[in-house]
């Protein structure tokens, strides 16, 4: 059944650029393309503006919350089609409610934001940035660095992202902790990874890597009195999500060498404008980027389009990608 002219948002704002040749698909299938051309994440009532006649979206970080889904001009919305594995953006019981289908692109790029999280550490470990910026003004010479081969990496979370990374961790011959609650104990012993408690791995490690998604208990996660239990030689990496981290608590901990430094990919705002953390020289700071290689790239919006060509068919994207199936039972509210 053609989609007749039907709107697909592709709202990941990076998608905007080029002429990416996998969204030929959509166009095929009789829908219309429109693009989020800001250069950045919508608000609530940018989005709100861009929903009337739109079937789906491919989602990047903008707010899907009770009121947006629930505006007239969400009416037409039957799919959030996620460019990416995090979904604190998407109120998912609020979707169940209105009919929306949120639909996942899991296992498409762990490998990537692993890929990301080691390059920062081995970064933030060999002061790459400091030192190129050593070079460019005319300065030489050094002191020591931090290896990484044989040091201890504590990774939080041992889903698909902190099990990628701990593999690369392994080939450097790295004695790997973890912590998580919810983690595979068999697995982890299995990989010769030490499960422990959050404050033992912290006052062990050399390296933290964060890997665990946004909740109410994973909020605020490392704070100051966690930064306080880390060694003063060691480096904090958030490729996560930047509610896991006091930022304040961070940049004070990072401004009196508590810690030697961090690399953080995502903010609690983002782009974030006026943080003490851009004042700082011990801290590496990307833009929420890592997982952002073109393989992912490929892998997630593909995914995000074979969900979307599902749900045009009422049919179930499949598992486990959909995280309501029952949205597709329900009548558009």
């Amino acid at each position: 059944m053609p989609a007749n002219g039907k709107k697909i948002l592709v709202n990941v704002y990076h998608l905007a650029a080029r002429e990416a040749p996998y969204l030929q698909r959509l166009r095929d299938a009789g829908f219309l393309l429109e693009f989020n051309r800001l250069g950045r994440q919508q608000t609530a009532a940018e989005l709100i503006a861009a929903l009337p006649g739109a079937f789906g979206t491919i989602a990047g970080g903008e707010p899907y919350t009770e009121a947006v889904l629930a505006a007239p001009e969400a009416r037409d919305l039957r799919v959030i089609a996620r460019f990416g594995v995090g979904y604190d953006r998407v109120d998912v019981p609020a979707a169940t409610r209105h009919g929306v289908a949120v639909a996942m692109a899991f296992g498409t790029n762990h490998e990537a934001v692993a890929d990301g999280a080691f390059t920062l550490m081995a970064a933030a470990a060999g002061r790459v940035v400091a030192r190129d910026r050593q070079v460019r003004s005319g300065g030489w010479g050094d002191a020591f660095h931090q290896g990484l081969w044989r040091a201890t990496v504590g990774v939080v979370g041992i889903g698909r992202i902190g099990r990628a990374f701990i593999r690369r961790c392994v080939g450097f011959d790295m004695r790997v902790l973890a912590h998580d609650p919810a983690g595979d104990a068999d697995w982890a012993r299995a990989n010769g990874v030490t499960l422990l408690a959050l404050d033992d791995m912290l006052a062990a490690a050399d390296f933290v890597s964060l890997h665990a998604p946004w909740t109410a208990e994973t909020e605020n996660l490392i704070d100051a009195n966690r930064l306080a239990r880390m060694k003063p030689t060691a480096y904090l990496i958030n490729t996560a999500r930047g509610q896991l981290v006091d930022e304040a608590a961070l940049a004070d901990a990072l401004a009196s060498r508590r810690i030697a430094g961090a690399a953080i990919d995502c903010f609690r705002v983002e782009p974030p404008a006026g943080s003490r953390l851009l004042d700082l020289d011990n801290v590496i700071l990307t833009p929420h980027a890592t997982g952002m290689d073109v393989t992912a790239e490929h892998a997630m919006a593909n995914r995000c389009i074979d969900s979307i060509l599902a749900c045009w068919r009422g049919e179930d994207p499949g598992q486990p990608y959909l995280l309501n199936p029952d949205a597709l039972l329900r009548d558009r509210a």
